[in-house]
């Protein structure tokens, strides 16, 4: 069960619009707000959002798939409805190592098992959705999870002998991407144990 829900979960970019409720959202959120977290700090904050005008604002401050050249993300239409806004309260912690990562998987796999897509943008104008937001500067911006019902078939395969990790679009409009396979990522190496 698990292993087929973490395949299922796959960065979604084209969406069919309907809605995501608020209720939606807080229960996962509430999936990352029990997640691990380095020292116990829990220095993640979250703003929700899954109104259009406020999903308006957000979306122009996103930039979607960098290997996808001549694709400038979804049309009106195949957006996301809705959002979550992972931030870092720098009041609690000054660097938030890898605690974003776990509680935004979590939120990931919620959003899956519910039958939503997802995907965790990076590349965030983040000077402007401060200021469109009125995102106060304690909260760094890590990244912003789009959510909705998922708009296209995602195929994982395995990386090629040319070793190309880049994803892309065939003639139908199905998303690929190349996966290294098990035996490419697991490295063995010789121990040597000293016997006193």
């Amino acid at each position: 069960m698990m292993d087929d829900l973490v395949r299922k979960t796959r960065s979604c970019r084209r969406f069919v619009e309907e809605p995501v409720s608020e209720e939606q959202l807080r229960a996962l959120v509430e999936l990352a707000r029990l997640s691990a977290s380095a020292a116990n700090f829990q220095p993640l904050k979250y703003i929700l959002s899954h109104e259009k005008e406020m999903n308006q604002v957000i979306f122009p401050k996103l930039k979607w798939a960098g290997y996808l050249k001549d694709w400038e993300g979804p049309e009106e239409g195949e957006r996301p409805s809705a959002y979550i806004i992972c931030l870092g309260d720098m009041e609690i912690a000054k660097s938030f190592g890898c605690d974003h990562g776990i509680a935004s998987q979590n939120i990931l796999l919620g959003a899956t098992n519910i039958g939503l897509g997802c995907c965790i943008i990076g590349a965030v104008e983040r000077k402007g959705l401060r200021k469109e937001l009125k995102i106060p500067d304690r909260f760094e911006i890590l990244h912003v999870i789009a959510l909705g019902k998922p708009g296209e078939k995602i195929v994982i395969e395995t990386v090629g002998p040319d070793g190309d990790i880049r994803y892309w679009r065939d003639e139908s409009g199905a998303h690929h991407v190349p996966k290294r396979s098990l035996k490419d990522i697991i490295i063995r190496t010789e121990t040597v144990f000293l016997h006193l």
